[in-house]
């Protein structure tokens, strides 16, 4: 407790309290990656965990049960100037360890130096106490092959343990440090037995002890190449199916912007069974292959540019395992029995039934025994649906059908095309979808919109859809048209190389617009002090035209947050809001969902958000990356500040550009004003914080718009955010924000 904090029995200033610690919570905590990213059921291991600002580092969250972890060392790789200090630390305890074998004084002074020197080697990691251990870290550290990363820079080495009984599967960890939670990870609960790679692998490969199936785990450093040496028998169907890039979707700094794994098979003669760069357009390569004889075989995986670092993490499923190559038809009616016929290697059947209860995206996989095998993506919807007939490759052989449908199909054979034949009305708009890529189908699709005379009144060859976020290449295509006459039309769906196959599928929605949206908001992790307000983002999908409000609510219980900015404007894409814990915590991390409602079409529409991080790759490119939860942590305080109120307007405020706008909040009382600092936090266009005037229980914010750069119509939430003056050492410190303020920029004769 601080003395006299409620001692004197009034408000203390939100900033104040905010400040306490604050050049420590400048900064939020992250994980980059974590090795070995999974392990078996029935079993305890040792794992690392790579990321920076992980300081008091306490606990790891994992999603699912049955998987607990205890924190044993964090560490702290040291800058040039700290190790030569440690060295000067070194060289001085010699000296006075000699002197200390006569002199009482200088042998506590030895003995004092000894226990710093070891409480900084242990910070890096290191338990010898000598020069030698601390020439070797100084040796690795200046290798010039070594990449090191500020993002990866820190390690926190836990202790987890698998129960017999957990569910196997993908899950989701986040490290609970002092100054919140990480971002999620990937980690996987499998079935089988699990190895890790010893180096050095790269000249001599690693000799894989007891029998397939297992697991190999492994990192990839600069020019790293690891192998594996593995014994089977004639006639297997092996299976090698490597997960790099799944497992970490995107590096901010590296091109390609993920680890593009390559894997080869091959013979103790240094002959090639099998190779593979990429599975389909997956970076993540596959090698099946049927076993000439029995034999060892060596297993070969590397960077396709020798690049490397610590988080380029793999594992690798290896033997007779079973593997959904692709599934057809792509999707089915919702609340019906599809039967789904599949492609792979060591499937129990060719095909399976599959009757998915609600529509969305489903996963279809199989199990052979004890094995389950990877998992397919499988649409299901509420349109009436059937499958493509051939020949339907010109317009005399055209499928007809009638919209609204759905129609499976696939582009059989190199060159195919499938045409369909439909009929409609002058004025009426019709949609037209292609759900492929996104439906890991390698066909890149476009579809053509024609009349009967052959004249093209829409083509499109890719559409993005942001809520793919783990596709980089959108390749689906999508076209609408308004029809300008009664009469028949042609819609031709083709891949844009002229490439075809079974695995070519394809699900063809043909329609009036279907208007909708769909929610993510970031960060997946939400890091609080009690009574702080910390920003957000709200992106919308908007589908086939709508573009009206969407209010927000964060759904009961609300466990203690308030939301300010509650509303993403007509036609806009996404929405900064903020959140405000309102309530003393338990330092427990508090699941929250966000709902969005819109009126579609005369109907109210309720969708739920789905929690992602805004991650980019190749130092340029975003994308939203799903998550399994939306959490906020606020750590346990016996005193807190009492929250920010909303700013008093019933409706946005307007902003009129080459004039200025004002507006005043009510605030607890304030002390120190001079040391905070308000900035606007990646503020519109041309829009700026001219003034900030105090008051005794109130401030007032001043809004400038720049004539030639704010653009009239733009709305949204105006996100000021707080720094604290001379804190942390002499410096500026980001110590919260205030609550979200709608505004709308309108011209002078509007406002």
């Amino acid at each position: 407790m601080i003395p006299g904090l409620h001692r004197a029995g009034r408000l203390i200033g939100v900033f104040a309290l905010a400040a306490l610690g604050a050049a420590a919570r400048q900064r939020e905590p992250h994980a980059g990656y974590i090795y070995p990213a999974g392990g078996g059921r029935g079993t305890s291991f040792d794992v690392v965990l790579g990321g920076q600002y992980l300081d008091g580092a306490t606990n790891l969250l994992v999603s699912g049960g049955g998987v607990s972890a205890v924190v044993v060392r964090h560490v702290k790789l040291m800058t040039p100037q700290q190790l030569n200090n440690l060295r000067n630390l070194f060289e001085k305890y010699v000296q006075v360890e000699q002197m200390g074998r006569t002199d009482p004084a200088r042998k506590k002074e030895a003995e004092d130096l000894r226990r710093r020197i070891t409480e900084q080697l242990r910070v890096i990691g290191i338990d010898e106490f000598s020069m030698r251990a601390l020439a070797d870290y100084r040796r690795m550290m200046s290798d010039p092959k070594r990449q090191v990363n500020p993002a990866i820079s820190e390690q926190v080495r836990l202790k987890i343990t698998i129960a017999p009984d957990a569910a196997p599967g993908d899950r989701e960890l986040r490290l609970q440090a002092a100054l919140g939670l990480t971002n999620p990870l990937k980690f996987q609960v499998g079935v089988l037995p699990e190895k890790q790679e010893k180096e050095p692998n790269d000249s001599g490969p690693n000799v894989v002890s007891g029998a397939l199936p297992l697991v190999l785990n492994g990192q990839i450093l600069p020019g790293d190449v690891d192998r594996f040496r593995i014994r089977a028998r004639k006639g297997d169907r092996l299976v090698a199916w490597v997960q790099a890039r799944s497992l970490i979707p995107y590096l901010a700094d590296a091109v390609p912007g993920w680890f593009q794994a390559t894997l080869g098979l091959y013979d103790t003669e240094g002959r090639e069974l099998a190779y593979c760069d990429d599975n389909r357009f997956d970076p993540d390569p596959v090698v099946a292959v049927e076993i000439p004889a029995d034999g060892e075989y060596d297993l070969e995986i590397k960077d396709s540019i020798y690049r490397g670092r610590e988080d380029f993490v793999y594992r690798i499923a290896v033997g007779n395992i079973p593997f959904v190559a692709g599934i057809y038809p792509l999707g089915g009616p919702a609340g019906q029995t599809t039967p789904v016929r599949l492609t792979g290697w060591n499937l129990p059947s060719p095909e399976i039934p599959f009757a998915p209860l609600a529509p969305g995206v489903h996963r279809v996989a199989v199990r052979a025994g004890d094995l389950i095998s990877n998992w397919q993506p499988f649409q299901a919807d509420t349109w009436p649906e059937t499958a493509e007939r051939e020949p339907n490759n010109d317009t005399a052989t055209a499928m007809r059908v009638s919209a609204p449908i759905i129609v499976n199909g696939r582009m059989d054979a190199r060159g195919d095309r499938d045409i369909l034949q439909f009929s409609a009305n002058a004025g009426v708009k019709v949609v037209a979808e292609v759900i492929a890529r996104r439906l890991n189908s390698p066909l890149d699709s476009i579809l053509r919109l024609t009349d009967a005379a052959g004249r093209e009144l829409a083509v499109n060859d890719d559409h993005d859809d942001k809520g793919a976020g783990l596709v980089t290449h959108q390749a689906d295509s999508r076209l609408e048209a308004v029809i300008p006459s009664n009469g028949v039309y042609f819609l031709t769906v083709s891949d844009t190389q002229n490439k075809g196959g079974p695995d070519f599928a394809y699900r063809l929605r043909l329609g009036v617009p279907r208007p909708d949206f769909a929610l993510w908001v970031t960060p997946a992790s939400l890091n609080f002090r009690a009574g702080a307000t910390v920003a957000a983002t709200v992106f919308a999908l908007r589908k086939d035209g709508f573009d009206g409000p969407i209010d927000l609510t964060l759904l009961k219980p609300t466990n203690g947050f308030a939301l300010a900015g509650s509303r993403i404007p007509a036609g806009e894409d996404k929405v900064r809001v903020t959140l405000t814990c309102v309530g003393q915590r338990s330092g427990e991390p508090i699941p929250l969902t966000l709902e969005g409602t819109a009126t579609i079409g005369g109907r109210q529409v309720s969708r739920c958000a789905a929690p992602a991080d805004d991650m980019m790759q190749a130092f340029f490119y975003r994308h939203l990356v799903p998550a399994a939860s939306w959490l906020a942590f606020a750590p346990r305080t016996d005193f807190r500040s009492p929250p920010l109120p909303p700013p008093a307007v019933a409706a946005p405020m307007q902003i009129v550009p080459g004039a200025t706008s004002s507006i005043r909040m009510r605030l607890p009382l304030i002390s120190n004003r001079r040391r905070w600092h308000l900035e606007l936090n990646e503020p519109p266009d041309g829009v700026s914080l001219e003034k900030t005037n105090w008051g005794t229980d109130q401030i007032e914010l001043v809004f400038k718009a720049d004539p030639e750069k704010a653009r009239v119509g733009a709305r949204g939430n105006l996100i000021i955010e707080v720094f604290g003056e001379g804190l942390g050492g002499g410096r500026r410190v980001p110590v919260g924000f205030l609550p979200a303020i709608p505004f709308e920029i309108v011209s002078r004769g509007k406002s």
